[in-house]
């Protein structure tokens, strides 16, 4: 089934397509579904489903799985040539009549989309909200309606499993410890019975998917909605018809079980550890299996090595257990509701066949201002701290956790209350987090000497970073004690609520919310020691694979990870940990960093996917300007998405200490004011608005750096934020030589471009590729091209919609320019009018252009006649390419008559895709003979046939031929092979190319 969310309209065809496909017994359905491969039984032209989409899939499903490849009238007349195949004449019989029914539908099934948040195969949901995010199904099952008949032994092992899942649940959530002050936001069992009811509940003729996934960040409610799901199913409330059993397997508990069978796993939760297995295996399809925190399991090398698994009886590894189910070899007919922190999403995807995905978000905006407003208790004073707290992106985005509300929050009411001058505006991330902590232990009442409290914090950073390592967020009795942690501070830890035991496992603990586990493994980084926390390398090499990953990877966690210990470097906060932990912090990290900074230098980082905004972000949160312009100093080059105003603030920061960045790819689209001032209702005072400062200081790398190469494309600004920009291009001091503005929305900002054009004598590459320059753009800056203050030698004008009348003024802009050499005017609608235009200035023998691109450029042999008789005049044309125009034989004839000219200077010839024949070969034949110049001949994507390369390879063969490089495609190139090899020895210095690669820097030729 596909992944998107559609539900189906109840039909009675569809009905009664139903009950034919649930009359089948396993091993007809089997054979039903072997049928739908085999392209005659599916009527010829009839797409074939993936037997991967079919093997373990049901019968409703089945139907809706045809519905998305079929029309209903298909599905009546594949499911007939099947029945016929199968020899189920009654079938047939019926189905016959069904179809001479009049008003069948023969279009495709009519679909009613499920409402929400709707990504490509994702549902996004608020737990708290769960109902307002799904549309209700239609028609879906009564839960009040009697189960059918089953025997009375069986009815008994349901009830007692019930009652044994219902009390296991609810020990659980009586186990969640929550912080006093935390806020209870609204009671939604209504509400999220409701919405757990049409996730999981089929329609009558549509069918819900078999696997689905809840993922999300770490505390937004993933394993809280699963355990409802087990809730409601044990009370009677939801799923009793559907499921006749629901297993609940938390993957941090068994991840450390022994081998065992399925069997014996499911046996684990019944009342009396004798589960009736043969019972489940004779309905698979009621069984509900709950995997929560996949996240937390390792996947085995070797998994797709092994043989497929379907026996319940076969002693496995746990995890192996686990991937079974999940690969539906095991159980393939069961549903199955994984839960899984966002990051392992993808490892997940390559396991499960047709999951539906459901986004859990956690709080909304709605919730976190209503959670701010009830816990501080002053609407004006939350709704200050809420605008802070959206400016700071990353730490809102964690605030969509209920427990990250609370820490945020108490933090900083214990902040406010301490010290009454509380500035929001200097804090950051990583200080709430060191205040957070140092207020708590600040408090904490602990029995144990000043001596041995520094091991022990020291012990906890340690066991933080070894869980991030190998993503082990659950830790028993013995990871405890061989990191030689003191129950007094587990205990303590416990009560402050930075550790909660873990409710269904014993003597287990977690850390109450993910980001204390990723700030701790920060700060182990931070703290006097060498030894690692994985026990191999030394602590500072660990560091150093920390960053490289987490700079070149966009999983959240370790992005949060590499955020803290940068945080951690400033130095107010490095003394208040010292002063309340009584650790001292290592004074070699800085120096480490830049070690680590030093070897920027000889890497690729574009080309290595390295995340420049991320780092940048890093550097901001330090705030410590000294220690960012050394690290930056290692910068050579960059690339960077400003998006939003956390990205312009954090390239506004870092950009100006750039002072060696030679190369910048920069996209702006975040939104920059028109005016320079803000007027404060407040204060009413006026001032400049702080996003024009930060715009101005990302500029300003332009004029007091060593910036050669600008590549601005996909960016979108104002007209003044533009000028702001040239303004900064045209400085004196300003060293860019190669300037690229392509797709820049809107067009016309590009008119600034002028300023640059006239005053920045050094800038000599410009690209203005993709981009709709229309006849005012584009007139004023090919006006600005005859300015003998214009340096512009190689000039990009691809796919910029010009036509005949831009013609008219670029001819005019290169009679008088005497410094561009390159011209790209590639896919351009010019026609023969506007090749016309051109040769004007191209006849003139003091023009400069030694390269022009005119490939698709919708001119014909007229074109070629034009172009012929210009460079019978003109010596310094070196490259000329005319591909993908319909030039055919006559336009080559004329070309060939000037290239057998003495004086022609032309080395390389782009013919692609022009409709020749054989016939031009014989022209080229003459040319390839005589020509002293010809070096490259690009001649793919025309079909010359055999004849026409024997013609041309007479001429290739001649000891006066000079060419160096043909593109001929591949079939004719086989004919010559063994040719072209034998003059290869005898020291000839042709080569044929099939595929003309523009990445390559010898077949690009020059842009």
């Amino acid at each position: 089934m596909s992944s998107s969310a559609n539900i189906y309209v109840d039909n009675g065809s569809y009905n009664k397509l139903l009950s034919y496909l649930m009359g089948l017994d396993q091993p007809q359905l089997e054979e039903f579904k072997i049928c739908l491969q085999s392209s005659q039984l599916l009527l010829g032209n009839f797409q074939q489903i993936p037997w991967a989409n079919l093997k373990a899939i049901d019968p409703t499903n089945l139907l809706c799985l045809l519905s998305e490849y079929f029309s209903e009238r298909q599905i009546w007349e594949v499911t007939l040539s099947i029945f016929d195949n199968m020899n189920l004449t009654s079938q047939c019989t019926e189905v016959r009549a069904m179809m001479n029914v009049p008003g069948l539908p023969v279009g495709p099934v009519e679909r009613a989309s499920v409402t929400g948040h709707l990504q490509p195969g994702y549902l996004n949901i608020p737990p708290s909200l769960f109902v307002a995010e799904i549309a209700q199904t239609q028609g879906s099952q009564d839960p009040s309606q009697e189960e059918p008949e089953v025997p009375e032994e069986e009815k008994d092992h349901r009830r007692r499993y019930r009652e044994r899942m219902k009390a296991k649940i609810l020990t659980m959530w009586d186990n969640i410890p929550w912080p006093e002050d935390h806020i209870y936001l609204r009671n939604v069992t209504e509400k999220e019975h409701e919405g757990l009811k049409s996730l999981l509940y089929p329609n009558r003729t549509g069918a819900q998917p078999q696997t689905i996934v809840l993922e999300g960040l770490a505390g937004v409610g993933k394993t809280t909605l699963a355990m409802k799901v087990v809730l409601h199913w044990a009370e009677g409330f939801l799923f009793h018809q559907r499921f006749s059993y629901v297993f609940f397997i938390s993957c941090h508990k068994v991840r450390d079980m022994k081998d065992t069978t399925l069997a014996g796993l499911l046996s684990w939760d019944w009342p009396d550890s004798q589960a009736p297995i043969e019972a489940l295996m004779s309905r698979p399809e009621s069984l509900l299996f709950v995997i929560d925190g996949f996240e937390e399991m390792d996947v085995p090398s070797t998994l797709d090595e092994t043989p497929p698994c379907k026996d319940w009886y076969q002693q496995l590894p746990v995890n192996r257990i686990l991937f079974y189910l999940l690969k539906k070899e095991l159980v393939p007919l069961a549903t199955l509701l994984i839960t899984t922190k966002e990051y392992r999403t993808n490892d997940l995807k390559k396991l499960l066949l047709n999951p539906w995905f459901v986004q859990i978000v956690g709080f909304t905006e709605g919730d976190r201002e209503e959670y701010f407003i009830r816990y501080f208790g002053d609407q004006n004073k939350a709704k200050k701290i809420l605008h802070w707290v959206r400016k700071n992106e990353s730490l809102f985005h964690f605030c969509s956790a209920p427990m990250v509300c609370w820490t945020v929050c108490s933090c900083l009411k214990r902040q406010m209350a301490r010290n009454p001058h509380f500035q929001l505006s200097t804090q950051t991330t990583t200080s709430l987090y060191v205040y957070f902590f140092s207020s708590l232990l600040a408090t904490a009442e602990v029995s144990l000497s000043d001596q041995s409290w520094p091991d022990q914090w020291r012990a906890l950073c340690s066991l933080a970073a070894e869980g991030m390592w190998f993503w082990k967020f659950t830790f028993a009795k013995k990871d405890l004690k061989h990191r030689h942690l003191e129950a007094p501070v587990i205990g303590s830890l416990l009560r402050m609520n930075i550790l909660r035991k873990v409710s269904d496992c014993e003597d287990c603990v977690t850390f109450t919310h993910q980001s204390f586990q990723v700030f701790l493994g920060a700060m182990f980084y931070v703290l006097r020691g060498v030894r690692g926390s994985i026990g191999g390398p030394p602590k500072h090499q660990e560091m150093r694979v920390l960053l490289n990953d987490a700079l070149a990877d966009t999983n959240f966690y370790w992005n949060q990870m590499a955020l803290f210990f940068f945080g951690l470097l400033k130095r107010n906060l490095a003394e208040e940990l010292e002063d309340t932990l009584r650790c001292k912090m290592s004074h070699r990290t800085t120096d480490e960093l830049l070690e680590w900074a030093d070897e920027l230098e000889s890497y690729d980082l574009v080309s290595s996917c390295f995340e420049f905004l991320h780092f940048f972000e890093c550097l901001y949160e330090t705030r410590e300007e000294n220690f960012v312009r050394q690290i930056l100093s290692h910068l050579l080059e960059a690339d960077l998405d400003i998006f939003g105003s956390l990205q312009l603030q954090v390239s506004s920061f870092c950009l100006k200490h750039c002072q060696r960045l030679s190369k910048l790819r920069l996209s702006v689209s975040s939104a920059i004011p028109q005016t320079e001032l803000t007027f404060n209702l407040e204060t009413l005072e006026t001032r400049p608005h702080y996003k024009i400062r930060q715009w101005q200081d990302v500029c300003s790398v332009f004029s007091n750096g060593n910036l050669t190469e600008l590549d601005f494309s996909n960016s979108k600004l104002n007209a003044f934020s533009m000028k702001k920009l040239c303004y900064e291009l045209r400085n004196p001091r300003c060293k860019l030589q190669k300037l690229t503005c392509k797709s820049i929305t809107p067009v016309r900002i590009l008119k600034e471009l002028v300023l640059v054009l006239y005053g920045n004598h050094r800038l000599t590459h410009l690209n203005l590729s993709s981009n709709n320059l229309g006849i005012p753009v584009s007139t004023m800056i090919f006006k600005t091209l005859r300015h003998s203050a214009c340096n512009i030698q190689y000039l990009w004008l691809w796919f910029c919609q010009l036509g005949t009348p831009s013609c008219k003024y670029l001819s005019d802009a290169l009679l008088k320019n005497k410094s561009l050499t390159h011209l790209n005017l590639r896919k351009n609608n010019l026609r023969d009018e506007g090749v016309k235009f051109l040769c004007k200035a191209l006849s003139r023998p003091d023009c400069s252009l030694q390269n022009l691109d005119l490939s698709d450029c919708s001119f014909t042999a007229e074109g070629c006649q034009e172009l012929a008789n210009a460079l019978q005049h003109n010596c310094n044309m070196k490259i000329l390419d005319i591909g993908s125009n319909d030039i055919q034989d006559d336009g080559v004839k004329h070309l060939c008559e000037v290239l057998k000219h003495p004086k022609c200077a032309l080395n390389t010839l782009g013919l692609e895709k022009c409709n020749l024949t054989p016939a031009c070969c014989q022209y080229l034949s003459s040319v390839l003979r005589s020509s002293k110049s010809l070096f490259n001949l690009n001649l793919l994507g025309n079909d010359l046939e055999p004849r026409g390369v024997s013609t041309l390879w007479k001429a290739l063969k001649k000891s006066t031929c000079k060419l160096q490089k043909l593109g001929l495609e591949k079939e004719l190139y086989n004919i010559v092979k063994g040719e072209l090899e034998e003059l290869q020895e005898r020291g000839s210095f042709l080569r044929v190319k099939c595929k003309w690669d523009f990445n390559d820097l010898e077949d690009k030729w020059w842009w």
